[in-house]
């Protein structure tokens, strides 16, 4: 038994299938397929089986990932004790943010910083499902929460201030024409799903989102009013307000990163960087570039 061998087993286990797992390794689907039956015959027994579209383990399947999750946890102590002494700004960084963020407002700060330290090799992962710093799929998060992971260590930057947006041709024509608002559903995380409940949820819908950039994109074709964080709204010249931010939808921003790299000389510079940066741009963050129209 090898840690290669149980690297791709959590990686199956964790995700499910065969072809999450060759994305989360970077391989191809038949070779996660192909060296799984392989690592099944050394060990002479079955770790999963497919049931209802998904892999589920098998009772000996569960317990070699309570194994391989010990020596996971082994292997990264391992890891993380000699990124710790890296006081070089070279190598890798791996950075997990959100998509509408890291294509938008924070891609001129990434710019910024590999011109600044050019022989760092800046790798940016974009979910919105939070990566595990703990399982090194990332060196640093830029999470938007008020509840960050207690194993992580970080520092609230801003606050996220959201609003209610409509296309200004849309809301024009509301004015003139009177009426209620069309509500466009959003289902891309638990925040934006219980915005949708909690707002509008008398209204029926015809159309629902699960992306903040798709539903950027619904708003600016006319098809009625929904939620994006102010940074999106507010410098998009076809966007008007809708109304007033709510407090209750705020969130912080966040950058955080493994205890483990608290000493790591380009991730403290990484950081460092983008505090400064994001901190340059608080106003839009928090929504005061922008103004309402009211309704």
């Amino acid at each position: 038994m090898n840690w290669d061998d149980l690297r791709l087993f959590l990686a199956v286990a964790r995700t499910g299938s065969i072809s999450g797992a060759a994305k989360q390794l970077k391989v191809q689907h038949s070779t996660v397929s192909r060296r799984m039956r392989q690592f099944e015959e050394k060990l002479g027994t079955r770790l999963i089986e497919r049931k209802t579209g998904r892999y589920e383990l098998t009772q000996a399947g569960k317990n070699v990932l309570e194994a391989s999750g010990r020596i996971e946890r082994e292997v990264l102590a391992v890891d993380g004790a000699l990124l710790g002494k890296d006081t070089q700004q070279v190598g890798p960084l791996k950075v997990a943010a959100l998509n509408n963020m890291a294509s938008s407002v924070l891609m001129p700060m990434f710019a910024s910083f590999i011109k600044q330290w050019p022989q760092v090799e800046l790798h940016i992962i974009v979910s919105n499902i939070d990566a595990s710093l703990s399982q090194r799929e990332a060196d640093v998060a830029i999470r938007l929460t008020n509840t960050p992971t207690d194993t992580l260590i970080g520092k609230r930057i801003v606050t996220v201030t959201s609003c209610i947006y409509g296309s200004r041709s849309y809301l024009k024509q509301l004015s003139e024409q009177g009426g209620e608002a069309k509500w466009i559903g959003v289902e891309c995380c638990g925040f934006h799903k219980t915005w949708t409940r909690q707002t509008c949820s008398e209204q029926s819908h015809n159309f629902y989102s699960d992306d903040t950039q798709l539903t950027h994109s619904a708003i600016r074709e006319g098809m009625g009013v929904s939620i994006l964080p102010c940074f999106m709204g507010d410098t998009d010249p076809l966007l008007e307000r809708y109304c007033e931010p709510d407090p209750a939808f705020n969130l912080g921003l966040w950058v955080l990163l493994h205890p483990d790299l608290k000493r790591t000389a380009r991730v403290l510079t990484f950081r460092d960087h983008m505090i400064q940066a994001i901190n340059d741009k608080k106003d839009l963050f928090e929504g005061f570039v922008g103004k309402a129209t009211g309704s």
